[in-house]
């Protein structure tokens, strides 16, 4: 690994930097405590002033990587001048390109690897109204309002993640062929998804294009 010249200003922060960097072209399982060393130019000590183990690390990156992750896919779910089915395929889509474009990360997040660090940090009962905790909310939005069927909002939220993390989890992984068709794979996916979810004979308001050719209201 090329050095670089860093100013140890902020020496956590800069092997978080690193660490995130290095997973975002490496596997996690490549990332030890000497690519840190090695790319600061520090000695193990300095290192372990911050993090006293492997794991410790990993569970800087986990907390960075939901924070990352929130961002980039939770927003539409919260803008309340958009269509509520809007809110769900647009952030379907966040979603499965986050997955695509960020692989490694993707896969330290939801794998089963590091789930015991995981679970000691995060919970989906989450009081900031993000990820799985604003999804559910958008699900209950839509009970309330009508559109979905009136059934418990977490396993209906918990259908959603699924299903999005299914495709996404065939794509980056190689299960099936689906790079070059996901985008419809992904349109008839949530056309699927959204049938088994709307109450009967609903019409569904959207300005996204695709959207108002996949449904009908139901007789």
């Amino acid at each position: 690994m090329i050095k670089h010249d860093y100013h140890h200003g902020n020496l956590k922060e800069e092997f978080i930097t690193i660490a995130m960097d290095f997973i975002a072209k490496e596997d996690v399982e490549k990332l030890t405590l000497k690519v840190l060393s090695d790319a600061t130019g520090t000695s193990r000590s300095a290192i372990y002033k911050h993090f006293k183990n492997k794991d410790a690390l990993i569970e800087t990156i986990i907390e960075r990587g939901f924070d990352k992750f929130d961002v980039e896919t939770t927003p539409n779910l919260k803008d309340n001048s958009k269509a509520l089915v809007d809110k769900f395929y647009l952030t379907g889509k966040l979603y499965v390109e986050f997955a695509r474009k960020n692989p490694n990360l993707y896969r330290l997040l939801f794998g089963k690897k590091y789930a015991h660090i995981r679970e000691e940090i995060l919970s989906i009962k989450d009081e900031d109204c993000s990820g799985f905790a604003a999804l559910q909310k958008t699900v209950e939005d839509g009970q309330k309002q009508g559109v979905l069927k009136k059934e418990e909002s977490y396993k209906q939220a918990i259908v959603i993640w699924a299903t999005m993390h299914g495709i996404s989890s065939l794509i980056i992984d190689g299960f099936m062929d689906v790079e070059n068709v996901y985008e419809d794979m992904y349109d008839t996916l949530f056309e699927t998804l959204l049938t088994g979810l709307m109450a009967n004979k609903v019409k569904i308001i959207s300005t996204v294009p695709v959207l108002k050719k996949l449904l009908q209201p139901k007789n």
